[in-house]
């Protein structure tokens, strides 16, 4: 075999070998794209109302206040090659990103969305919160343990499931006046935890040590939240907690006669606080698209995602930027009457 004729069949070998590799070896990456927006005003696939109030007065509402949500396609199981990845990021209505970004180190897709699907339910109770918060309607906020961490003085006494109502006879109302109160003494005191425990309250002494620069007694808790009537929610799998301040307009929307929409086709997205708070989100820019392909006319946007927006509005859209949801409300009802609203 000539020279000539090795170097063509190494070079052609080395070829195969490469486009094999780039074929078959998947890239550490996952592509966001638009995903499906529903009506918080209105019914899912079977039906049912989105939004769901018994126990208490309603109200008829029209018009759209759509959540959006984005489809991704990545992780441990469903992983692609650097082609699809190409594709995806010629495509202006779709981000490739770090798969470490959306899922953790050795996390699958379904134990990404069984993750989602609990910030979904924890986002709807905490939406509710928000919405009764801002119209003023009474409920109250349990601190509820999730785990106690081995190696800390919370474990062995402290268990999952334990209401935390007091701590040296103070109130806890909430997961940052719980922090405040074990702050408020130093690492290495006993603090004297009232607790709710199948039924039973009783006081239990928990140690503290410090970490992180401030005494802790090693215990993950959460926020529950029991309010005076039924608010049900159907979107099916869809996970996330982003379309909180949605959610929390939505039932704004059925509890009184606002009508907040004025018929117009209206989405956004923002994580909600129990205060009321808008938090910023990711995906803001397949969000967008998916929204006005639906038909949205305004969006309502986080405040802190407004940078993220540049250059990525599609026509016909209208941003409305929001910090707060008492700021959606008086947003939305200024632009029932014409008036001016902050944009990105």
């Amino acid at each position: 075999m000539s020279r000539r004729s090795l170097t063509l069949l190494i070079a052609s070998l080395g070829t195969a070998a490469a486009i094999a590799v780039a074929v078959l070896v998947p890239v550490p990456y996952v592509i966001l794209g638009p995903g499906p927006t529903l009506n918080t005003l209105g019914k899912d696939s079977s039906g049912q109302p989105l939004i769901t109030i018994t126990g208490h007065p309603s109200y008829p509402t029209n018009g759209h206040l759509n959540m959006v949500t984005v489809s991704y396609q990545g992780c441990q199981g469903n992983q692609f090659n650097i082609f699809t990845a190409l594709v995806a990021w010629l495509n202006p209505h779709e981000a490739v990103v770090p798969e470490g970004e959306i899922c953790p180190a050795g996390q699958t897709q379904k134990q990404t969305q069984e993750q989602d699907t609990q910030q979904m339910t924890s986002s709807q109770q905490t939406a509710t919160a928000a919405a009764l918060t801002a119209l003023h309607i009474p409920y109250t906020t349990e601190v509820v343990v999730v785990q106690a961490e081995a190696g800390y003085p919370a474990y062995g006494v402290l268990k999952p499931g334990d209401v935390i109502t007091a701590v040296d006879g103070k109130p806890v109302t909430s997961q940052a006046s719980l922090t405040r109160l074990i702050y408020a003494h130093p690492a290495g005191s006993t603090l004297t935890v009232t607790i709710t425990r199948d039924g039973q309250t009783s006081d239990v002494q928990v140690g503290t040590k410090e970490s992180g620069g401030h005494p802790v007694m090693g215990v993950q808790v959460e926020e529950q939240y029991k309010f005076p009537f039924t608010v049900k929610f159907s979107v099916g799998d869809i996970g996330g907690p982003s379309a909180g301040m949605m959610f929390a307009l939505g039932i704004i929307d059925k509890l009184t006669k606002y009508d907040l929409t004025a018929g117009r086709f209206i989405a956004g997205t923002g994580e909600i606080e129990a205060s009321g708070k808008v938090d910023p989100i990711g995906g803001i820019q397949q969000k967008m698209v998916g929204a006005r392909d639906a038909g949205a006319t305004i969006f309502l946007t986080p405040a802190a995602n407004c940078a993220d927006t540049k250059g990525a509005v599609p026509a016909g859209l209208r941003l409305v930027k929001v910090s707060t949801l008492n700021q959606a409300i008086t947003y939305l009802e200024a632009l029932k009457t014409g008036g001016s609203v902050p944009s990105c």
